[in-house]
């Protein structure tokens, strides 16, 4: 029965290490999603304005040609009603020459011919005013053909800074890109020069190990049954903990974004006592103790973060005293913010 126990200790479980791949990869994946939706959004918005100024200008441009059309057909109306006043006026000289040479034949004749001078000259001022109504309606759809063409430029130039903002939008988006691969895989390096050091450091104790991305200590170590007031015989482990993250973060460049995480777990078993009324009020306690300790070592605390995950994470699901032993932990890991 103790060798087989034994054997089970020796067991390494791998399970959790690809589970934080995978959650790893899910963070970058979301991460990538995220930029792509803000790309998206401000090319949402970019499109939306364009759309919106194309619209008011094809108003603008639907309402001019309706114009244009209203007054070229008024403009020839205009012009039929010259011709016609020219038709009569022409009809109207005739007239008078004709009387004009029977005027030498009586009075009468004369009477006529004063009555058809006073026509003719109301018919020549009704052609002048249509005339002067002609001139101002090409005058005016002149103006209105030069307001068409800067409608025109002003569309094509919305055209030209639409396609200037996708391109410089795809750009952003593949600098993102190259960017976020680079800062992951140099932050992979640091966690991997991270949990190296503890190795060297803690040796190869069974109560201490690495499992994937992260560093696993079981609560037995850091504190009592039921308690997060931290062991005295427990700072000796933190103390070189905190040495080597100040050592490495002596290393990693201000602008890459790493925190290191500190996560407690609990095993399945109620707790509910007056201070903690619940396995997950107790896994963050215990989590904020050691987080608490880091800072007081010199690590800064915008690089510090606590989480706390109670019963809900467990590494064996059995129900033995060592699958318990095993759920109850705190672990390190080293990652981006």
């Amino acid at each position: 029965m103790a060798s087989r126990l034994a054997r089970r200790e020796r067991t390494l479980n791998v399970w959790p290490g690809y589970v934080d791949a995978l959650a790893t990869l899910l963070l970058s994946v979301v991460f990538l999603l995220t930029i792509f939706v803000v790309g998206q959004f401000f090319l949402s918005q970019e499109i939306s304005g364009r759309d919106t100024v194309l619209l008011k200008l094809n108003r603008q441009i639907a309402d001019l040609t309706d114009l244009l059309a209203l007054e070229r057909s008024n403009r020839r109306a205009q012009e039929e009603t010259a011709q016609n006043l020219r038709t009569t006026l022409l009809s109207a000289e005739a007239d008078r020459d004709r009387l004009r040479a029977q005027a030498e034949a009586g009075s009468t004749a004369q009477g006529q011919t004063s009555d058809l001078d006073k026509q003719l000259q109301a018919e020549r001022g009704a052609a002048a005013r249509a005339l002067t109504q002609v001139d101002l309606l090409n005058e005016q759809i002149s103006a209105m053909r030069r307001q068409l063409a800067a409608l025109e430029d002003a569309l094509a130039a919305s055209e030209a800074r639409d396609r200037e903002s996708q391109a410089r939008i795809a750009d952003l988006g593949s600098r993102l890109n190259v960017a976020l691969a680079q800062k992951v895989q140099e932050l992979a390096r640091y966690r991997s020069d991270f949990f190296g050091r503890l190795r060297q450091i803690l040796g190869s104790r069974s109560d201490i190990r690495v499992v994937g991305d992260r560093f696993v200590l079981q609560s037995e170590v850091l504190f009592p049954a039921g308690s997060a007031a931290l062991k005295p015989e427990a700072g000796p482990e933190l103390d070189r903990i905190a040495g080597a993250i100040l050592d490495l973060s002596k290393q990693i460049p201000p602008d890459l974004p790493w925190v290191l995480r500190v996560d407690g777990h609990t095993d399945a078993r109620p707790i509910a006592s007056a201070q903690f009324p619940s396995n997950w009020s107790l896994s963050a306690a215990r989590a904020i103790a050691v987080v608490q300790y880091m800072a007081a070592r010199g690590i800064p605390p915008q690089r510090l973060l606590a989480g706390a995950f109670g019963e809900f994470q467990p590494l064996d699901a059995g129900t033995t005293e060592e699958a318990y032993a095993k759920n109850r932990r705190i672990e390190l890991k080293l990652t981006e913010r």
